[in-house]
């Protein structure tokens, strides 16, 4: 049985704990790897080579960490397909999709290849008589990622590749559930040229994360995860005095309004309530359908769902993979059979769903619901699968309270053609990243992700201008160069400018 370690200092590590976990094929059922879980040792371990690192690679130009990061970039870009197929093959979504992430984890390397211009301070001449001014930013140390199953390329690019280009080192922690992708990126990173340290990755579980969140030497840690984890680490890390990134759950609405393209709307709909198995943070969870609206919508949902194919990640055709694990199928089933119990309309039923050839695998069907209430399970609770919940109003600020009343904040769209609409829609809901006419919101590399409410713990979001806030700080410089026989009264009261 295979043994995925650690990557600690530029080169595969044991580690000190002889504890492992299973790692799945979700397709197959069977057990494919073991992956090495940390102990604190192992944690402190890598901080020391990402301490010792960071004395050198701080210093470096911007140059040579922007050719680093142009060649990262490269590299992404020719083993897309092995990288894929990586991800496919312990997450479960498809080939196609897993490509996808990587795409939208490389605009965050292709935003960092940029970083010359981002980076640049400003200068005030002349503030006072013979005093300037200028500022310019630092980074912190060594900082920390820990990341989740459902995006195990993608979500950790939102964050080490503008940790490293400000000059930080970094500590990976991704999910043992798929963590063979976190190693593949190390090895880019290596033959990008990345000095050793600047880049590793500690497998693990509990332990391991109490180790970076307590740890003394590291200085940040980003965090994408469920709300109860978020707020555990932003506790946790805050009080042991580190910067934190806490990002939390989900409940996606889509609006859909009588005006709409019902064939565009469920269309885009069908796509981001299934597609990746609904293991998204931005997956569309509950369409609200407005007015009239309601049956044409829920008659073409259907018809979409009971289209989806449903295979293997790698197998030519499947838009639809398995759930990551045993224990997540088992709950979105069990999910489908309390709506039902609690008098939601279940339309498409996808529980007991076997592909052929792959019947112990973790598979369910696209579900489909109707009639759901705020108060029923299915639209209180994050599902994290295939199950997509249709609520109905009568008004579009109907819909607007019923999305502004979710304790989650993180991603909605509305479909719609009246530019009216949307405007107040955009203005009055209370989520952190809006679509219109676009059910996947996910925003590009130079603006910010991160949502409302429950679905960002603090005030820190992710990648893009407020990456570089959060792993740099200011320094500003108040300089006078006094000519040697200049006379210059120094004052006991507060300075001012004159």
């Amino acid at each position: 049985m295979k043994t995925i370690e650690h990557w600690i200092n530029g080169s595969p590590a044991a580690g000190t704990s002889p504890e492992t976990a299973p790692v799945f094929n979700p397709a197959t059922g069977q057990e494919q790897a073991r992956v090495a879980l940390a102990s604190a040792v192992d944690v402190d371990t890598a901080v020391a080579a990402a301490t010792a690192a960071f004395e050198t690679w701080s210093e470096s130009s911007l140059t040579q960490r922007t050719q680093v990061m142009f060649a990262f970039r490269q590299l992404l870009v020719e083993h897309e397909e092995e990288l894929g197929r990586i991800i496919s093959a312990e997450h479960g979504k498809t080939v196609d999709d897993a490509r996808g992430e990587i795409t939208r984890g490389r605009e965050v390397v292709e935003f960092a290849c940029g970083l010359g211009d981002v980076l640049k301070g400003s200068f005030s001449d002349q503030v006072s008589r013979g005093v300037d001014v200028h500022n310019f930013r630092q980074p912190l140390g060594v900082v920390a990622g820990i990341t989740p199953f459902n995006f195990p390329a993608m979500v950790p690019l939102w964050m080490h590749p503008i940790a490293i280009a400000t000059g930080n080192t970094f500590i990976l922690k991704p999910s043992e559930r798929d963590p063979s992708a976190a190693n593949f990126v190390a090895e880019l990173y290596k033959r990008a040229e990345l000095p050793d340290g600047v880049f590793n990755v500690v497998h693990g579980g509990k332990e391991a994360v109490d180790a970076i969140l307590t740890h003394s030497g590291i200085e940040a840690v980003s965090f994408v995860g469920s709300t109860p984890i978020a707020r555990y680490v932003h506790e946790t890390a805050t009080s042991h005095g580190k910067r934190v990134q806490a990002l939390g759950g989900a409940k996606n609405h889509a609006v859909v309004l009588p005006d709409a393209d019902l064939k565009f709307a469920a269309n885009h709909i069908t796509a981001g309530a299934y597609g990746s198995a609904g293991e998204r943070c931005m997956a569309v969870s509950v369409a609200v359908a407005v007015g009239d609206a309601a049956d044409g919508l829920v008659e073409i949902l259907e018809r979409k769902a009971r289209e989806v194919k449903v295979g293997p990640g790698d197998a030519a055709g499947t838009e639809m993979g398995p759930l990551v694990t045993k224990a997540a199928q088992e709950r979105v089933e069990n999910a489908v059979g309390v709506a039902d119990g609690q008098g939601a309309a279940v339309i498409v039923d996808g529980r007991g769903l076997k592909v052929d050839g792959h019947e112990d695998g973790f598979f369910t069907g696209p579900s489909l619901l109707d009639h759901v209430t705020t108060e029923m399970d299915a639209y209180k609770e994050e599902l994290f699968g295939p199950v997509l919940a249709v609520v109905r109003v009568d008004t579009l600020d109907e819909a607007i309270g019923v999305i502004n009343a979710n304790p989650y904040g993180n991603g909605t769209a509305l479909f719609t053609g009246s530019g009216e609409a949307a405007r107040r829609f955009q203005r009055n809901v209370k989520v952190g990243m809006i679509g219109v006419n676009v059910p996947v919101p996910v925003p590009m590399s130079y603006y910010s992700f991160g949502g409302w409410k429950d679905s960002l713990i603090g005030d820190s979001p992710i990648h893009g201008p407020e990456g570089i806030r959060f792993y740099t700080r200011p320094k500003v410089v108040t300089t006078r160069w006094p000519q040697p026989a200049q006379q210059v009264t120094a004052g006991f009261n507060f300075p001012t400018s004159s």
